[in-house]
């Protein structure tokens, strides 16, 4: 049984842009997001875009997130 190598994953960049939408599915929301690679970005930071009305901005990168449902 192989297991998958996370090095060898193709990851989207962190941060390649500006606005995101999101949905109910990828709560908790951080970004970066799972999925971005993390190497070139800043700490990962929980948002809460529930409680802010679905919307959000990052308070490292000021990348946007609206919540889509």
């Amino acid at each position: 049984m192989s297991r998958p190598n996370p090095a060898l994953a193709k990851a989207v960049p962190a941060n390649a842009e500006h606005r995101y939408q999101v949905s109910r599915d990828d709560l908790p929301l951080s970004c970066p997001m799972p999925g971005m690679s993390l190497w070139n970005s800043h700490p990962r930071v929980y948002l809460p875009i529930v409680e802010d009305g679905g919307h959000v901005s990052c308070p490292y990168c000021s990348a946007e997130y609206d919540l889509a449902d």
